[in-house]
């Protein structure tokens, strides 16, 4: 056979494998390795989901505004909820949702029981999840079930004119996010019936991706710069400024309910979007999330937010030589690994990461946000010890008796078994510093 004949072969060979493995393929959403880390296996609740559609009247339409005029209309979101469900509940379901090419429709598993009874007893705090741009409210659904088990009632957004299927304008993206982030809680406050009855919006966390964690850190308080109000490329009309750091608008939309927020790969710093007197806004405890090779949200100026926000206690959690897909996507459908014709990317691409095992970071994501907002969403202090670490897992020594037990030099990670947290870094700042 010449080596053209081989090549081809090959070829052939490679995409009927592929082929093979999206047709049979899962597309588990929900899987734990068995290195996982200790706070991501599920939690003690049965679990269900819902899908609600909420609509924000009479709201800026900024995909038609200009100079002269700002025309309203009603906001339409698509949500899905994930909550404890009643005792006895069976778990498995699935979901269909848009690959990333926003035409191809594939069938995730995951444990949610679709409309399951909720639990009939408790309130569980309320986890507001907000995708990338673009993206879906499927691409951290390993987050929102697995927080679920957990106790607590978390909600991922469809972001108008931010997911695959309608990607628009930018500038409505930068405007919208934090305004839908608190229009879906008041929303789920205002909720009745059995789901509603379980929901406590008192206690709130918000968890952003990518343009998801801009809206979240416009959202806990970072107002945003005036001239990043007046990008040609932004908000039109100047109406960003809605959000500008030191404005009445924005200081009325910080929101007391919410007292935790991760922000994960956070975009905007690296184009103006803050700066000292912005970032100093941020009171609320905030843990962020990076890839440490970062180079959509520039990982050295997600640096110079997580220094920049003086007066909040917080949190970096980095990825080493991870890009912009760290922790937060769900692992790529088997139906991504293909050409489409209307990308000049392989979906693929969108989902993955080139040195990190997508499921490994989205166990450790688990873990990490179940530690955070365990403390500040339920008081239980005994989470703070998975948050009470030395900067550089390298650094951790393992040392214990012949029984097992800790020894008092043991300095490896809390909740990681040996070996098990290289590649990572985890910094602590407190306000003030």
């Amino acid at each position: 056979m010449t080596t053209k004949n081989r090549t081809v072969g090959l070829s052939l060979a490679l995409a009927t494998s592929a082929l093979a493995t999206a047709v049979s393929a899962e597309n588990r959403i929900d899987q734990i390795r068995p290195d996982a880390p200790e706070l991501a296996a599920f939690g003690p609740h049965p679990i269900g989901v819902q899908t609600l559609a909420f609509s924000n009247p009479g709201q800026v339409d900024i995909l038609n505004t200009t100079d002269s005029a700002q025309p309203l209309y009603d906001r339409d979101l698509t949500i899905e909820v994930w909550y404890p469900a009643a005792t006895g509940t069976e778990q498995g379901g699935s979901y269909r949702a848009i690959l990333r090419d926003g035409k191809t429709e594939v069938t995730l598993q995951g444990r949610a029981a679709r409309d399951a009874t909720p639990a009939s007893e408790g309130r569980f705090p309320l986890v507001v999840i907000s995708h990338g741009y673009p993206g879906n409210r499927y691409l951290m659904s390993h987050l929102g079930e697995n927080l679920a088990t957990k106790g607590y009632v978390t909600v991922s957004i469809d972001h108008r004119d931010s997911t695959y299927s309608d990607q628009a304008a930018f500038g409505s993206t930068l405007y919208n996010r934090p305004l839908d982030q608190r229009f879906v809680i008041d929303q789920m406050e205002a909720l009745e019936g059995p789901l509603g009855a379980i929901i406590d919006t008192s206690q709130t966390g918000v968890i952003g991706y990518s343009m998801g964690g801009y809206g979240a850190l416009v959202f806990a308080g970072a107002g945003v710069t005036e001239a990043s109000t007046q990008y040609s490329w932004g908000t039109p009309a100047g109406l960003l400024s809605r959000h500008q750091a030191g404005s009445e608008t924005h200081e009325a939309l910080v929101d007391e309910r919410v007292k935790a927020v991760i922000a994960i790969g956070p975009w905007g710093m690296n184009t103006g979007f803050w700066d000292t007197a912005g970032l100093a806004g941020v009171t609320k405890p905030l843990m962020m999330m990076a890839g440490g090779a970062d180079d959509v949200s520039d990982y050295p100026s997600m640096r110079k937010i997580f220094e920049g926000m003086v007066n909040s206690n917080r949190h970096l959690l980095t990825f080493e030589s991870a890009n912009h897909n760290a922790a937060a996507p769900m692992p790529a459908p088997a139906e991504s690994w293909a050409p489409v014709e209307n990308l000049d990317f392989i979906p693929f691409e969108h989902y993955a990461d080139a040195v990190w095992d997508t499921n490994r970071m989205n166990n450790i994501a688990q873990h990490f946000a179940s530690a955070f907002m365990g403390l500040h969403l339920k008081g239980e202090a005994d989470k703070s010890r998975y948050l009470e670490l030395v900067p550089h897992a390298a650094d951790g020594v393992v040392s214990l008796d012949d029984t097992g037990k800790v020894q008092p030099d043991h300095s490896y990670w809390e909740g990681f078994a040996q070996r098990t947290a290289l590649g990572l870094s985890f910094e602590t700042l407190t306000a003030g510093q």
